[in-house]
């Protein structure tokens, strides 16, 4: 089967995926407003979402080494399809948090199984281009979701959303079933459950990673969560406007995905992830201090896309490195980290809004990235290059 064939498969999973992950930061004022609560507190959408999709990488990367990870995909699809059918009926804050986090559950199989394969199937020389291409084509669905998102509960309401998103899901669950199945997959019955985890977090060099991508989620994800909640605060905007603001993070996000395989073999993945942690900085200041200058808010959602997918491809690439035969376990603890620091991040900035407003909030965040592109430069170049080289994890 084409290795391009195969990526457009797994992109088109993560765009569905990414499509619903990402779509209630936009749409969460009118969410907030339909079912009576402030948008803090709906919030917890969001969290609920992400905590759920990060603890549950952990059982899928196991299985999918156990049982396959094509079979893995066919099976988290096909739930997913339902859990976000449920989420277009839901009518009060305590079960849409219930559908949300179903939904997350089966979600967390499709990015971090996704990855482990192309790690299978790609050598490593083109891997960190096939993971841009599978992360260009993933977040374009969480670009596009923020128009498609705006629009939909602009002209028709936000439950229209999720019902898109459910029918999306059906149809990628056909194509798994059928032009899917001839996907390679591997099983490895005598897999291991808990110990790759136990062997990746007591390696030095893997632990400093997930330690990255870990404050990565909580500061990026973080800052991402609300900028939907920010622009309407600030300009009174229509969800429709707000969604095709957003729309920038998304295309920076596939730029980004296109770009960082060749930047890193030209300049160094250390300098690629110092340059993503750069820009997600600067949108943040940007937010901070001229955030109510239209152009100036629309550069630094750009900024945050393209900053979190050159740092993000680069972390993963490197993540790829660490278990040659545990590949599951060691993309679903990234995942882990990235979602569960996400949800984390978006709870902490919903009680920092609450208590210091938005743009001060984002100069925090700003602040945190900042001081982390000093702790990630120095690190990977220290420990997370060499021990990958040496594939410490085995």
């Amino acid at each position: 089967m084409k290795r391009s064939t195969i990526l457009l498969i797994l992109g088109l999973a993560g765009f569905t995926v990414m499509a619903d992950n990402w779509v209630v930061s936009p749409i969460l004022p009118a969410i907030a407003k339909n079912i009576g609560v402030p948008v803090t507190s709906a919030g917890l959408l969001i969290t609920a979402y992400m905590i759920p999709f990060g603890i549950f990488q952990l059982v899928f990367g196991p299985l999918a080494d156990r049982f396959g990870k094509r079979q893995i995909l066919n099976f988290a699809m096909f739930f997913f399809t339902f859990a976000a059918a449920l989420t277009a009926i839901g009518r009060g804050l305590v079960d849409l948090a219930v559908y949300r986090a179903i939904t997350g559950i089966f979600a967390a199989s499709v990015m971090p199984v996704s990855l482990a394969l192309i790690g299978d199937l790609v050598p490593m020389e083109e891997r960190q281009s096939a993971i841009g291409t599978f992360m260009g084509i993933s977040f374009l669905g969480q670009g596009l979701s923020m128009a498609i998102g705006g629009s939909v509960a602009f002209f028709l309401s936000w439950r229209g959303v999720f019902a898109a998103y459910s029918a999306l899901a059906a149809l990628v669950t056909v194509l798994f079933f059928t032009v899917g199945r001839k996907i390679p997959s591997d099983k490895n019955p005598d897999s291991e459950f808990l110990a790759p985890y136990a062997r990746l977090l007591g390696n030095a060099p893997s632990l400093i990673l997930y330690l990255i991508v870990l404050l990565e989620g909580i500061f990026i994800v973080g800052s991402f969560s609300y900028l939907g909640a920010f622009i309407e605060n600030l300009y009174q905007y229509n969800y429709l406007t707000i969604g095709f603001i957003m729309t920038a993070f998304g295309i920076m996000a596939v730029i980004g995905g296109r770009l960082s395989g060749k930047l890193a073999a030209k300049l160094g993945r250390r300098k690629v992830l110092v340059m993503g942690l750069t820009s997600a900085t600067i949108a943040d200041i940007l937010f901070f201090l001229g955030g109510n200058i239209l152009g100036v808010l629309i550069a630094g959602v750009a900024l945050l896309g393209l900053g979190f997918m050159l740092a993000h491809s680069t972390l993963l690439t490197i993540a790829t490195e660490f278990a040659a035969k545990a590949r599951g376990a060691a993309m679903s603890l990234v995942a882990f980290c990235f979602m569960g620091g996400g949800g984390v991040g978006t709870a902490i900035g919903g009680k920092l809004i609450k208590s210091v407003g938005f743009e001060t909030f984002f100069s925090y965040y700003g602040l945190a990235l900042f001081i982390l592109i000093f702790l990630a430069g120095v690190l990977v170049k220290c420990e997370i290059e060499a021990g990958a080289s040496r594939q410490t994890v085995k």
